[in-house]
């Protein structure tokens, strides 16, 4: 019975601190100054237009939609002129790079801060073995023209084709190459529960993986 009145005693106090809050804001924003509301006006329309320029940059740069480049020297080029790309190495023979296909191309115009691209790995192979491109499909991520992560097979994914774009989705948000709006420490969950949602920590993601499901390059 102490513990509730205790429980009930302390909800009473948060509940007055919270309506001190609340009194004080209205307070301060009924005694502000016309001026002081025409400044809050104009730096609300230079972060709207700060934001629509950005956009439209991104835009210019090809920036939401998933579209693919022909060989190294796009790539570079990419990725020089946008801060946050992903790109996927494919081959045509190889499913699994379709399922990465549909998910990407779903994810481009939702995240326009970033560049999707795509190459098809038999026309760059220069730049497979620079960054040792083993398993397809493999989805390289670089931030300021700096290669900073790999998702190689599906096993960061849930290790199943059926992972929903949702995955993908939220281990782009771990890497930072994407504004991820949900907990990055809890990633989507569907069918049975995997210990493979825990992050690996190697800057180059299975390099070594035996995993038959998935195809050396």
């Amino acid at each position: 019975m102490a513990a509730q009145e205790a429980l009930q005693d302390h909800l009473i106090k948060a509940t007055k601190i919270i309506e001190q809050q609340v009194d004080a804001e209205i307070n301060r924003i009924d005694n502000m100054e016309e001026d002081d509301f025409e400044v809050l006006r104009r730096k609300r329309m230079q972060a709207m237009k700060k934001l629509q320029d950005q956009k439209q940059e991104w835009l210019a740069k090809g920036h939401g939609r998933y579209e693919e480049i022909a060989d190294e020297k796009e790539f570079f080029d990419v990725c020089k002129k946008s801060r946050s790309v992903v790109c996927h190495f494919y081959r045509e023979s190889t499913f699994r790079c379709q399922i990465i296909d549909k998910h990407l191309s779903i994810l481009a115009p939702k995240h326009i801060e970033t560049k999707f691209v795509k190459i098809n790995v038999e026309k760059c192979k220069f730049l497979v073995e620079r960054l040792r491109i083993v398993v397809l499909p493999t989805v390289c991520i670089a931030k300021e023209g700096k290669t900073t992560d790999y998702i190689v097979g599906f096993d960061d994914l849930g290790g199943s084709d059926e992972f929903p774009t949702e995955m993908l989705e939220w281990r782009l948000g771990t890497t930072g190459v994407i504004s991820y709006s949900g907990d990055l420490a809890t990633p989507p969950v569907f069918g049975k529960k995997k210990d493979v949602f825990k992050q690996n920590k190697k800057t180059i993601r299975g390099r070594n993986n035996d995993d038959s499901t998935d195809d050396d390059y």
